[in-house]
Protein backbone atom coordinates (compact mmCIF):
# COMPACT_ATOMS: atom_id res chain seq x y z
CA UNK A 1 0.00 0.00 0.00
CA UNK A 2 1.37 3.36 -0.89
CA UNK A 3 0.22 6.33 0.50
CA UNK A 4 1.42 10.25 -0.21
CA UNK A 5 0.34 12.21 2.39
CA UNK A 6 -3.36 10.44 3.13
CA UNK A 7 -4.53 13.00 5.77
CA UNK A 8 -4.58 15.90 3.70
CA UNK A 9 -7.88 17.64 3.75
CA UNK A 10 -8.94 14.99 6.06
CA UNK A 11 -11.03 16.13 9.37
CA UNK A 12 -9.43 14.26 12.88
CA UNK A 13 -12.33 11.96 13.20
CA UNK A 14 -11.39 10.66 9.54
CA UNK A 15 -7.44 10.92 10.26
CA UNK A 16 -8.36 8.64 13.85
CA UNK A 17 -10.62 6.21 11.98
CA UNK A 18 -7.48 6.27 9.03
CA UNK A 19 -4.93 5.49 11.77
CA UNK A 20 -6.90 2.40 13.45
CA UNK A 21 -7.50 0.87 9.84
CA UNK A 22 -4.01 1.02 8.96
CA UNK A 23 -2.76 -0.14 12.00
CA UNK A 24 -4.90 -3.28 11.33
CA UNK A 25 -4.03 -3.43 7.85
CA UNK A 26 -1.87 -6.57 7.66
CA UNK A 27 -0.36 -5.63 4.18
CA UNK A 28 3.21 -3.66 3.62
CA UNK A 29 3.04 0.39 4.13
CA UNK A 30 5.38 2.84 2.48
CA UNK A 31 3.89 6.12 3.17
CA UNK A 32 4.68 9.80 3.08
CA UNK A 33 2.89 11.89 5.99
CA UNK A 34 3.92 15.44 7.93
CA UNK A 35 1.69 14.44 10.43
CA UNK A 36 3.60 13.31 13.71
CA UNK A 37 1.24 11.94 15.33
CA UNK A 38 0.00 9.92 12.80
CA UNK A 39 3.46 8.26 12.19
CA UNK A 40 3.99 7.54 15.66
CA UNK A 41 1.00 5.43 15.90
CA UNK A 42 1.35 3.72 12.40
CA UNK A 43 4.67 3.06 11.39
CA UNK A 44 7.54 1.09 12.80
CA UNK A 45 10.38 2.16 10.56
CA UNK A 46 11.22 5.82 8.73
CA UNK A 47 13.06 6.26 6.08
CA UNK A 48 15.33 9.86 5.82
CA UNK A 49 16.23 11.31 2.90
CA UNK A 50 18.73 13.94 3.24
CA UNK A 51 21.82 14.92 0.64
CA UNK A 52 20.59 12.32 -1.54
CA UNK A 53 20.90 9.54 0.58
CA UNK A 54 18.29 7.21 2.19
CA UNK A 55 18.99 6.11 5.53
CA UNK A 56 16.50 3.65 7.56
CA UNK A 57 15.64 3.84 11.07
CA UNK A 58 14.13 0.99 13.40
CA UNK A 59 11.34 2.48 15.85
CA UNK A 60 8.31 5.33 15.22
CA UNK A 61 8.82 9.36 14.04
CA UNK A 62 9.32 10.15 17.99
CA UNK A 63 12.04 7.66 17.77
CA UNK A 64 13.89 8.28 14.91
CA UNK A 65 13.93 12.09 16.11
CA UNK A 66 15.40 10.82 19.13
CA UNK A 67 18.56 8.46 16.96
CA UNK A 68 19.00 11.45 14.65
CA UNK A 69 19.58 13.80 17.75
CA UNK A 70 21.94 11.48 18.63
CA UNK A 71 23.66 10.98 15.60
CA UNK A 72 23.64 14.74 15.30
CA UNK A 73 25.38 14.99 18.91
CA UNK A 74 27.97 12.60 18.07
CA UNK A 75 28.66 13.83 13.92
CA UNK A 76 29.25 17.45 15.30
CA UNK A 77 31.45 16.09 18.26
CA UNK A 78 33.76 14.11 15.72
CA UNK A 79 33.97 16.83 13.48
CA UNK A 80 35.42 18.95 15.63
CA UNK A 81 37.95 16.31 16.70
CA UNK A 82 38.80 16.02 13.15
CA UNK A 83 38.86 19.81 12.92
CA UNK A 84 41.51 20.22 15.13
CA UNK A 85 43.69 16.87 13.44
CA UNK A 86 43.33 18.90 9.98
CA UNK A 87 44.76 22.07 11.44
CA UNK A 88 47.05 20.62 13.33
CA UNK A 89 48.60 18.61 10.07
CA UNK A 90 48.37 21.27 8.11
CA UNK A 91 50.50 23.24 10.31
CA UNK A 92 53.34 20.56 10.41
CA UNK A 93 53.14 20.49 6.78
CA UNK A 94 53.34 24.41 6.24
CA UNK A 95 56.49 24.22 8.59
CA UNK A 96 58.37 21.91 7.93
CA UNK A 97 57.54 21.10 3.98
CA UNK A 98 60.69 23.18 3.19
CA UNK A 99 62.90 21.63 5.35
CA UNK A 100 65.22 18.76 4.07
CA UNK A 101 65.55 16.72 7.28
CA UNK A 102 61.93 17.06 7.29
CA UNK A 103 60.25 16.62 3.92
CA UNK A 104 59.71 13.05 4.45
CA UNK A 105 57.10 13.38 7.32
CA UNK A 106 55.57 16.38 6.19
CA UNK A 107 54.73 14.41 2.51
CA UNK A 108 53.67 11.58 5.21
CA UNK A 109 51.00 13.97 6.36
CA UNK A 110 50.25 15.65 3.31
CA UNK A 111 49.11 11.44 2.11
CA UNK A 112 47.21 11.61 5.68
CA UNK A 113 45.28 14.51 5.00
CA UNK A 114 44.58 13.34 1.55
CA UNK A 115 43.29 9.70 2.71
CA UNK A 116 40.88 11.04 5.51
CA UNK A 117 37.54 11.02 4.85
CA UNK A 118 36.31 14.11 5.62
CA UNK A 119 33.57 14.30 8.24
CA UNK A 120 30.82 17.38 7.63
CA UNK A 121 29.82 19.68 10.32
CA UNK A 122 26.25 18.39 11.80
CA UNK A 123 23.00 20.35 10.82
CA UNK A 124 19.51 20.20 10.67
CA UNK A 125 17.91 21.39 7.36
CA UNK A 126 15.28 23.90 8.48
CA UNK A 127 14.75 27.19 6.20
CA UNK A 128 12.17 28.82 8.30
CA UNK A 129 12.62 31.13 10.67
CA UNK A 130 9.70 33.25 11.53
CA UNK A 131 7.71 34.60 14.82
CA UNK A 132 4.28 36.48 15.33
CA UNK A 133 4.29 40.09 16.10
CA UNK A 134 3.57 40.91 19.84
CA UNK A 135 -0.69 42.42 19.83
CA UNK A 136 -0.62 45.94 20.84
CA UNK A 137 -3.84 47.25 22.59
CA UNK A 138 -6.32 44.15 22.57
CA UNK A 139 -9.68 44.76 23.63
CA UNK A 140 -11.40 42.68 26.63
CA UNK A 141 -13.36 40.97 25.45
CA UNK A 142 -12.23 40.30 22.40
CA UNK A 143 -15.06 39.08 20.59
CA UNK A 144 -18.97 37.77 21.57
CA UNK A 145 -21.69 35.91 20.35
CA UNK A 146 -24.76 36.18 22.49
CA UNK A 147 -27.77 33.25 20.91
CA UNK A 148 -26.01 33.51 16.76
CA UNK A 149 -27.19 30.97 14.21
CA UNK A 150 -24.76 30.37 11.91
CA UNK A 151 -25.58 28.54 8.60
CA UNK A 152 -25.57 29.18 4.57
CA UNK A 153 -28.39 31.14 2.96
CA UNK A 154 -31.56 30.56 5.11
CA UNK A 155 -30.27 27.50 6.28
CA UNK A 156 -29.03 27.28 10.13
CA UNK A 157 -26.08 24.74 10.46
CA UNK A 158 -25.75 26.30 13.83
CA UNK A 159 -28.32 27.47 16.69
CA UNK A 160 -27.74 29.04 20.39
CA UNK A 161 -24.09 29.90 19.60
CA UNK A 162 -22.65 31.54 22.63
CA UNK A 163 -18.61 32.34 23.25
CA UNK A 164 -16.89 35.22 24.69
CA UNK A 165 -12.99 35.50 23.48
CA UNK A 166 -10.84 37.13 25.71
CA UNK A 167 -7.06 37.89 25.15
CA UNK A 168 -4.56 35.01 25.54
CA UNK A 169 -7.52 32.67 25.05
CA UNK A 170 -6.69 29.80 22.83
CA UNK A 171 -9.46 27.37 22.16
CA UNK A 172 -9.34 24.11 19.76
CA UNK A 173 -12.54 23.12 17.67
CA UNK A 174 -13.27 19.77 17.68
CA UNK A 175 -16.48 17.77 15.93
CA UNK A 176 -16.59 15.04 13.10
CA UNK A 177 -16.93 16.11 9.35
CA UNK A 178 -19.88 18.47 8.28
CA UNK A 179 -20.60 19.43 12.07
CA UNK A 180 -19.77 23.18 11.30
CA UNK A 181 -16.41 23.98 12.41
CA UNK A 182 -15.47 25.71 9.43
CA UNK A 183 -19.11 27.68 9.39
CA UNK A 184 -18.65 28.67 13.26
CA UNK A 185 -14.66 30.11 12.27
CA UNK A 186 -16.20 32.15 9.39
CA UNK A 187 -18.79 33.54 11.35
CA UNK A 188 -16.40 34.87 13.75
CA UNK A 189 -14.00 36.08 11.25
CA UNK A 190 -16.82 38.29 9.97
CA UNK A 191 -16.77 35.94 6.52
CA UNK A 192 -20.45 35.57 7.02
CA UNK A 193 -23.20 37.99 9.03
CA UNK A 194 -25.05 35.54 11.92
CA UNK A 195 -28.82 34.65 10.79
CA UNK A 196 -29.98 35.54 13.93
CA UNK A 197 -28.52 36.43 17.28
CA UNK A 198 -25.41 38.94 17.92
CA UNK A 199 -21.63 38.90 16.86
CA UNK A 200 -20.09 42.06 18.74
CA UNK A 201 -16.26 43.09 18.23
CA UNK A 202 -14.05 44.68 20.90
CA UNK A 203 -12.61 48.09 19.91
CA UNK A 204 -9.41 47.48 18.40
CA UNK A 205 -9.92 43.71 17.02
CA UNK A 206 -7.68 43.05 14.20
CA UNK A 207 -8.37 39.48 13.42
CA UNK A 208 -5.84 37.30 11.49
CA UNK A 209 -7.94 34.89 9.41
CA UNK A 210 -6.24 31.38 7.40
CA UNK A 211 -8.62 29.02 5.58
CA UNK A 212 -7.94 26.46 2.85
CA UNK A 213 -10.04 29.00 0.28
CA UNK A 214 -7.60 32.20 1.15
CA UNK A 215 -5.17 30.55 -1.08
CA UNK A 216 -7.14 31.02 -4.37
CA UNK A 217 -7.39 34.57 -3.56
CA UNK A 218 -3.84 34.99 -3.98
CA UNK A 219 -2.87 36.89 -7.59
CA UNK A 220 -1.34 33.97 -9.80
CA UNK A 221 0.45 36.34 -12.39
CA UNK A 222 2.29 38.63 -9.26
CA UNK A 223 5.30 37.75 -6.63
CA UNK A 224 5.64 37.07 -3.19
CA UNK A 225 7.15 40.72 -2.69
CA UNK A 226 4.13 42.37 -4.85
CA UNK A 227 1.77 40.93 -2.11
CA UNK A 228 3.42 42.51 0.79
CA UNK A 229 3.88 45.57 -0.83
CA UNK A 230 0.31 45.59 -1.80
CA UNK A 231 -0.63 44.97 1.56
CA UNK A 232 1.98 47.69 3.02
CA UNK A 233 2.98 50.41 1.11
CA UNK A 234 4.98 52.07 3.07
CA UNK A 235 7.84 49.27 3.70
CA UNK A 236 10.86 49.19 1.92
CA UNK A 237 11.47 46.51 -0.24
CA UNK A 238 14.56 44.91 1.33
CA UNK A 239 12.82 44.62 4.67
CA UNK A 240 9.99 42.64 3.09
CA UNK A 241 12.77 40.19 1.74
CA UNK A 242 13.94 40.05 4.90
CA UNK A 243 11.05 39.12 5.91
CA UNK A 244 9.66 36.47 3.42
CA UNK A 245 13.42 34.89 3.47
CA UNK A 246 11.81 33.63 7.21
CA UNK A 247 9.38 31.35 5.38
CA UNK A 248 12.21 30.36 2.93
CA UNK A 249 11.03 32.68 -0.22
CA UNK A 250 14.66 33.92 -1.03
CA UNK A 251 16.27 35.51 -4.17
CA UNK A 252 14.47 35.36 -7.30
CA UNK A 253 12.02 33.37 -5.61
CA UNK A 254 10.34 35.99 -3.65
CA UNK A 255 9.76 37.99 -7.04
CA UNK A 256 8.69 35.09 -9.04
CA UNK A 257 4.93 34.77 -10.00
CA UNK A 258 2.89 32.96 -7.29
CA UNK A 259 0.66 30.59 -9.85
CA UNK A 260 2.87 27.82 -10.12
CA UNK A 261 3.82 27.97 -6.75
CA UNK A 262 2.93 24.46 -4.74
CA UNK A 263 0.39 24.44 -2.10
CA UNK A 264 2.70 24.47 0.72
CA UNK A 265 3.90 27.23 -0.62
CA UNK A 266 1.19 29.20 -1.32
CA UNK A 267 -0.08 28.66 2.13
CA UNK A 268 3.30 29.47 3.74
CA UNK A 269 2.80 32.93 1.29
CA UNK A 270 -0.73 33.47 3.38
CA UNK A 271 0.97 32.79 6.28
CA UNK A 272 3.36 35.34 5.73
CA UNK A 273 0.67 38.13 4.75
CA UNK A 274 -1.40 37.17 8.05
CA UNK A 275 1.07 37.42 10.43
CA UNK A 276 2.19 40.30 9.16
CA UNK A 277 -0.84 42.26 10.00
CA UNK A 278 -0.23 42.02 13.45
CA UNK A 279 -3.78 40.37 14.84
CA UNK A 280 -4.34 39.92 18.41
CA UNK A 281 -6.93 36.89 17.51
CA UNK A 282 -5.99 34.45 15.07
CA UNK A 283 -8.45 32.02 13.63
CA UNK A 284 -6.93 29.27 11.49
CA UNK A 285 -9.00 26.83 10.01
CA UNK A 286 -6.64 23.48 8.98
CA UNK A 287 -3.05 25.97 8.78
CA UNK A 288 -0.71 22.77 8.53
CA UNK A 289 -2.62 21.02 5.39
CA UNK A 290 0.11 21.44 2.56
CA UNK A 291 2.60 22.24 4.47
CA UNK A 292 5.71 19.84 5.22
CA UNK A 293 7.54 18.81 9.00
CA UNK A 294 9.55 21.84 9.13
CA UNK A 295 7.23 24.40 8.54
CA UNK A 296 5.04 22.65 10.53
CA UNK A 297 6.96 22.40 13.62
CA UNK A 298 8.37 26.23 12.81
CA UNK A 299 4.23 27.58 13.14
CA UNK A 300 3.83 25.41 16.03
CA UNK A 301 6.33 26.84 18.09
CA UNK A 302 5.60 30.14 16.55
CA UNK A 303 2.16 29.83 17.55
CA UNK A 304 2.98 28.14 21.55
CA UNK A 305 4.97 31.98 21.89
CA UNK A 306 2.28 33.97 20.44
CA UNK A 307 1.23 35.98 22.73
CA UNK A 308 -2.20 36.74 21.29
CA UNK A 309 -5.91 34.77 21.15
CA UNK A 310 -5.92 31.94 19.29
CA UNK A 311 -8.90 29.51 17.93
CA UNK A 312 -8.35 26.85 16.32
CA UNK A 313 -9.38 23.75 14.23
CA UNK A 314 -6.63 21.18 12.92
CA UNK A 315 -6.13 17.50 12.06
CA UNK A 316 -2.85 18.04 12.99
CA UNK A 317 -2.94 16.71 17.12
CA UNK A 318 0.53 17.51 18.22
CA UNK A 319 -0.37 21.47 16.87
CA UNK A 320 -3.49 21.09 18.86
CA UNK A 321 -2.12 19.17 22.41
CA UNK A 322 0.95 22.25 22.09
CA UNK A 323 -1.26 25.45 21.03
CA UNK A 324 -4.31 24.82 22.90
CA UNK A 325 -5.81 25.28 26.66
CA UNK A 326 -9.11 24.54 26.66
CA UNK A 327 -11.33 22.56 23.89
CA UNK A 328 -14.81 23.02 22.60
CA UNK A 329 -17.08 20.34 20.47
CA UNK A 330 -19.51 21.48 17.77
CA UNK A 331 -21.67 18.82 17.34
CA UNK A 332 -25.58 18.42 17.05
CA UNK A 333 -25.81 22.00 15.62
CA UNK A 334 -24.51 23.43 18.83
CA UNK A 335 -21.33 24.27 20.24
CA UNK A 336 -20.00 23.22 24.41
CA UNK A 337 -17.25 23.43 26.10
CA UNK A 338 -15.54 19.91 25.87
CA UNK A 339 -14.46 18.66 29.54
CA UNK A 340 -10.91 16.75 28.17
CA UNK A 341 -8.05 16.07 26.06
CA UNK A 342 -7.61 14.95 22.88
CA UNK A 343 -7.35 11.04 24.28
CA UNK A 344 -10.89 11.91 25.59
CA UNK A 345 -12.53 12.57 22.45
CA UNK A 346 -11.00 9.93 20.83
CA UNK A 347 -13.26 8.06 23.40
CA UNK A 348 -15.62 10.28 22.43
CA UNK A 349 -15.89 9.57 18.55
CA UNK A 350 -15.29 5.67 19.76
CA UNK A 351 -18.87 5.56 21.28
CA UNK A 352 -20.99 2.21 20.28
CA UNK A 353 -22.25 2.49 16.67
CA UNK A 354 -25.77 3.09 17.35
CA UNK A 355 -25.22 6.08 19.49
CA UNK A 356 -23.46 7.72 16.48
CA UNK A 357 -25.29 6.57 13.55
CA UNK A 358 -28.78 6.39 15.09
CA UNK A 359 -31.71 7.92 12.52
CA UNK A 360 -32.96 11.34 13.76
CA UNK A 361 -36.22 11.53 15.66
CA UNK A 362 -38.35 14.04 13.20
CA UNK A 363 -41.71 15.74 14.86
CA UNK A 364 -44.33 13.30 13.42
CA UNK A 365 -42.46 10.18 14.93
CA UNK A 366 -42.33 11.59 18.31
CA UNK A 367 -46.15 10.56 19.07
CA UNK A 368 -45.12 7.04 18.01
CA UNK A 369 -44.38 4.26 20.76
CA UNK A 370 -41.11 2.84 20.78
CA UNK A 371 -41.34 -1.01 20.16
CA UNK A 372 -40.59 -3.58 23.16
CA UNK A 373 -36.57 -4.00 23.43
CA UNK A 374 -35.85 -7.68 22.33
CA UNK A 375 -35.06 -10.30 24.57
CA UNK A 376 -31.76 -9.94 25.90
CA UNK A 377 -30.01 -12.71 24.05
CA UNK A 378 -26.72 -14.94 25.97
CA UNK A 379 -23.38 -14.18 24.41
CA UNK A 380 -22.36 -17.84 22.56
CA UNK A 381 -19.35 -19.82 23.68
CA UNK A 382 -17.12 -18.12 20.86
CA UNK A 383 -18.82 -14.88 21.59
CA UNK A 384 -17.58 -15.12 25.55
CA UNK A 385 -13.86 -16.78 24.35
CA UNK A 386 -14.17 -13.28 21.93
CA UNK A 387 -14.71 -11.00 24.94
CA UNK A 388 -11.98 -12.88 27.33
CA UNK A 389 -9.16 -12.94 24.47
CA UNK A 390 -10.63 -8.57 24.47
CA UNK A 391 -9.74 -8.45 27.93
CA UNK A 392 -6.40 -9.82 27.95
CA UNK A 393 -5.51 -8.23 25.59
CA UNK A 394 -6.59 -4.76 26.61
CA UNK A 395 -5.04 -5.35 29.99
CA UNK A 396 -1.17 -5.95 27.41
CA UNK A 397 -2.03 -2.78 26.22
CA UNK A 398 -2.04 -1.04 29.49
CA UNK A 399 1.16 -2.97 30.62
CA UNK A 400 2.76 -1.65 27.16
CA UNK A 401 1.56 1.79 27.44
CA UNK A 402 3.20 2.35 30.77
CA UNK A 403 6.29 1.00 30.47
CA UNK A 404 6.48 2.99 26.79
CA UNK A 405 5.21 5.93 28.77
CA UNK A 406 8.17 5.22 31.48
CA UNK A 407 10.67 4.68 28.85
CA UNK A 408 9.86 7.76 26.86
CA UNK A 409 10.36 9.71 30.31
CA UNK A 410 13.73 8.27 30.66
CA UNK A 411 14.73 9.08 26.78
CA UNK A 412 13.56 12.41 27.30
CA UNK A 413 16.40 13.11 30.23
CA UNK A 414 19.47 14.62 28.87
CA UNK A 415 21.99 12.38 31.37
CA UNK A 416 21.24 10.20 28.79
CA UNK A 417 23.43 11.16 26.26
CA UNK A 418 26.34 11.77 27.97
CA UNK A 419 29.25 9.33 26.37
CA UNK A 420 29.53 7.51 29.57
CA UNK A 421 25.82 6.66 29.52
CA UNK A 422 26.04 5.14 26.04
CA UNK A 423 25.05 1.47 26.79
CA UNK A 424 22.18 2.32 29.12
CA UNK A 425 21.03 4.59 26.26
CA UNK A 426 21.09 2.08 22.97
CA UNK A 427 19.50 -0.51 25.59
CA UNK A 428 16.56 1.66 26.47
CA UNK A 429 16.45 2.78 22.50
CA UNK A 430 16.40 -1.26 21.90
CA UNK A 431 13.98 -1.63 24.36
CA UNK A 432 11.47 1.13 23.42
CA UNK A 433 11.53 0.12 19.73
CA UNK A 434 10.11 -3.87 20.81
CA UNK A 435 7.52 -2.10 23.07
CA UNK A 436 6.29 0.01 20.04
CA UNK A 437 6.11 -3.02 18.17
CA UNK A 438 4.52 -5.59 20.75
CA UNK A 439 1.94 -2.70 21.63
CA UNK A 440 1.35 -1.95 18.10
CA UNK A 441 0.67 -5.73 17.05
CA UNK A 442 -1.44 -6.05 20.11
CA UNK A 443 -3.79 -3.22 19.24
CA UNK A 444 -3.94 -5.10 15.66
CA UNK A 445 -5.07 -8.07 17.21
CA UNK A 446 -7.53 -6.61 19.74
CA UNK A 447 -8.92 -4.47 16.88
CA UNK A 448 -9.30 -7.69 15.05
CA UNK A 449 -10.79 -9.16 17.86
CA UNK A 450 -13.51 -6.69 18.18
CA UNK A 451 -14.51 -7.02 14.75
CA UNK A 452 -14.71 -10.52 15.34
CA UNK A 453 -17.18 -10.24 18.01
CA UNK A 454 -18.94 -7.76 16.33
CA UNK A 455 -20.31 -10.00 13.86
CA UNK A 456 -20.90 -13.27 15.69
CA UNK A 457 -23.59 -10.88 17.54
Amino acid sequence: LLLDEPTNHLDLDAVIWLEGWLRAYRGTLLMISHDRDFLDAVVGHVAHIEGRRLKLYTGNYSAFERARAEQLALQQAMYVKQQREIAHLKSYIDRFRAKATKARQAQSRIKALARMEEVTAAHVDTPFEFRFFEPVGSPDPLLMLEDAAAGYGDTAVLQGLTLTLRPGERLGLLGRNGAGKSTLIRLLAGESAPLSGIRREGKGLKIGYFAQHQLEQLRPDESPLWHMNHLDPRTRDQDFRNYLGGFNFHGEMATSPVGPFSGGEKSRLALALLIWQKPNLLLLDEPTNHLDLEMRHALTLALSEYEGAVVLVSHDRHLLRTVCDNFCLVADGGLKPFDGDLDDYRKWLDQPQEAKSGAKVSPADTATPAPPPAPERKPSGKARALEKEIGQLEKRMAQLASEKQKLDARLADPALYQPAAKADLQACQQRQTEVAGELAGTEAAWLAAQEKLEKSE
